[in-house]
């Protein structure tokens, strides 16, 4: 009765090693749980158990028989049956073989402890199916409540979406599907277009006047609610886009002071969109059309036209080609020059407040920018719309008349180029920066600059990647100091004789006097060049 109100096998073991002292002059050293992997000693603590005996255990293959136990004259494994099946052991020792009557007792004391293990085996198993029918029970009761809540939101969703199909049908236009969301929702509803004036109202509230949004403000909104994929707040709005292939065609806010609308109202709000998108196909089309004309107006400066044609024209897609301009080419490492990064680069102009005409041309994207551009600043804009640093701007003189486009065009490309092939391939360099690298053209071709450093430099770089030397690097530097010895030896951190010495094997080497005027110059020359390409000749 004690071992069958046990509650669980290793209680029941336990109490089973306990009463072996009971029944002669015998001593538990250990019992045992059977499991897939063998037999496991339960409890783990038991104080005479042994590594040794629960090796002599695992090799009895499931019957009981005789073990030894250090200083003990007999050790037995009784085998903890239930019918066919092992369930474990309780192992027992005596200072002298026992004698029949006490080997019998422990033998029933063996059988009742297998009895034991298996009513608490028995028990185990029907709170494990109680405790597991239990979670099937609560399953389904969150699965009905969940199927039951998904019924009615589909319900519901079907409503809006048959709601604003009747509206679209019924050309209401977007006053139409402005007093459709305001039945959904209950809210009033603005719809405005992409510069902020009003498309239409629905509901009380309207504002008179109306107010008009500063456009940079304004802009920067638009940008910062295109990166989300949902309505976002803005003070007491909840704002949705209205986008085909990216571009944005209007907005459609849900007047909300009181902060208080969910998701029934995001996903009518949704909804509303998609079918604003479709009322404002026309003026989707007009705005690809402006889109391509302004391209065309990119295209035709950066080739050369004449300023009257080239203001009308600009004057047309608004913008004003009067006063300074800057040309800047974009480029990023892995990234074609196509529509979505176009788009890219002019939202982070524009949320610069930048002012520009925007276009594409020979796999970069071309901006005439009104005004001194903020190139650094511009740089991390594009960075946080791509997501990556490896780009590089390169941004051409000031032109004050269209006239003068292609050849600030020709220098931003120049400015690319040689940010590209210096040491710091990504960033911004003006054609103002360059000094003496202007002389590098565009275009890829730098055979006659190789030469040139070849020339003058060759027998220097040959030496250096022979020997693994610094003898370019050193002459460099040296320029750069102005022929200071302590200023160049404290720059490469060497002292004032390993400088003299580099210089003299910079003499022998490349067979050229530091002291000639036209030998100094053009070798400075060439190390500039060197090291503004990286010093990969």
């Amino acid at each position: 009765m004690i071992m069958n109100d046990a509650p669980d096998e290793s209680d029941v073991l336990t109490r089973a090693l306990t009463a072996v002292g009971t029944l002669g002059p015998c001593r538990a050293e250990a019992a045992y749980l059977t499991f897939d992997n063998g037999p496991t000693r339960t409890p783990a603590d038991w104080p005479h158990a042994t590594a040794h005996l629960d090796a002599q255990v695992r090799r009895l293959g499931g019957q009981g028989g005789p073990v030894t136990v250090p200083d003990r004259a007999w050790g037995w494994s009784f085998a903890l049956q239930n019918k066919a099946d092992n369930t474990g052991y309780l192992v027992v020792s005596a200072p002298s073989r026992p004698t029949d009557d006490e080997f019998f007792l422990l033998r029933v004391l063996a059988q009742q402890t297998a009895a034991g293990l298996t009513h608490a085996l028995a028990r185990r198993t029907e709170r494990d199916r109680t405790q597991q029918l239990r979670r099937v029970n609560d399953d389904h009761a969150a699965l009905n409540a969940r199927l039951s809540t998904s019924v009615s939101e589909l319900e519901r969703q079907r409503s809006v979406h048959e709601t604003l199909s009747q509206a679209s049908a019924d050309d209401g236009g977007v006053q139409g599907i402005a007093v459709v969301l305001h039945r959904l929702t209950g809210y009033p509803v603005a719809v405005e277009d992409r510069f902020g004036n009003p498309w239409a109202w629905a509901g009380p509230g309207r504002p008179d006047p109306y107010p008009k949004p500063e456009a940079g403000r304004h802009e920067e909104l638009l940008q910062e609610a295109a990166r989300r994929l949902r309505p976002v707040r803005v003070g007491e709005r909840v704002i949705a886009l209205a986008r085909h292939r990216g571009e944005i065609l209007g907005t459609v806010a849900l007047i909300d002071p009181e902060a208080s609308t969910g998701e029934q109202e995001e996903f009518a709000l949704d909804h509303t969109c998609t079918a604003l998108t479709l009322e404002l196909a026309h003026l989707r089309n007009l705005a690809e059309v402006e889109l391509r004309l302004r391209r065309e107006l990119v295209d035709d400066l950066i080739t050369g036209t004449d300023d009257e044609s080239a203001y009308a024209r600009a004057a047309a897609v608004g913008h004003d080609l009067h006063g300074p301009h800057y040309l800047a080419a974009v480029q990023w490492v892995g990234r074609p020059a196509d529509d979505a990064f176009v788009q890219a680069v002019g939202r982070a102009a524009a949320g610069l407040r930048m002012r520009s005409l925007l276009a594409r041309r020979s796999g970069k994207a071309v901006l005439v920018l009104q005004g001194r551009p903020k190139a650094m600043a511009l740089h991390e804009a594009v960075v946080r719309e791509l997501g990556s640093p490896t780009g590089a701007i390169g941004v051409g003189g000031r032109c004050d008349t269209p006239g003068e486009i292609p050849r600030s065009f020709q220098e931003a490309l120049r400015a690319l180029e040689v940010r590209q092939r210096s040491q710091t391939p990504h960033g911004t360099t003006t054609f103002d920066e360059l000094g003496l690298y202007r002389i590098l053209g565009p275009g890829g071709s730098y055979r006659d600059v190789e030469q040139f450093v070849r020339e003058w430099l060759g027998p220097l770089l040959d030496y250096d990647a022979a020997h693994h030397a610094d003898l370019v690097r050193t002459l460099s530097r040296y320029f750069e100091c102005g022929g200071n010895y302590d200023g160049t030896a404290a720059a490469l951190g060497i002292h004032r004789s390993t400088l003299r010495y580099r210089l003299q094997r910079i003499r022998e080497v490349s067979g050229r006097g530091l002291a000639d005027v036209d030998s100094r110059l053009n070798l400075h020359v060439a190390t500039r060049v060197w090291k503004v390409l990286g010093g990969s000749f």
